[in-house]
């Protein structure tokens, strides 16, 4: 009982945290396409994983995105957003987030082509960012 309450206040706290992001309008983009400064990296195609070093199953995508980022070194840019650290606060609100983790995949051109929200395996990252590299 004890436990199944403990889970209910952390998913209606985690429920609340992402809500208020997703009602706060974004502010003007750093430059050209970009959500935040630097963020999709120029001519590069770039996923970005918005998560918590906190949470369950940004835990458990942590190693799938080291992997990821090391397969994919010089052709993908891979790059992690604590949204529970206050210094990411503007960042993740930005990237309009419901849910962590929440992977955002974008092209070349710096424009979204893909959003997952949940746990990602390997596999279906791979097959994601084979398809926008090939565009």
């Amino acid at each position: 009982m004890k436990q199944s309450l403990r889970f209910t206040g952390i998913a209606l706290a985690l429920l609340l945290i992402t809500l208020s992001a997703a009602y706060v309008r974004a502010e003007k983009t750093a430059g050209a396409g970009q959500v935040v400064p630097g963020i999709p990296v120029k001519d590069t195609v770039t996923l970005v994983e918005l998560g918590s070093t906190s949470c369950i199953p940004c835990k458990m995508m942590a190693p799938i995105m080291d992997e990821v980022k090391a397969e994919y070194k010089g052709r993908v840019e891979v790059i992690f957003i604590d949204v529970w650290d206050r210094a990411n606060a503007d960042k993740a609100k930005k990237f309009k987030i419901m849910a962590i983790p929440t992977q955002v995949f974008y092209d070349r051109q710096g424009k979204e082509a893909f959003r997952h929200t949940g746990f990602f395996d390997k596999a279906s990252i791979k097959i994601k960012l084979d398809e926008i590299l090939a565009k």
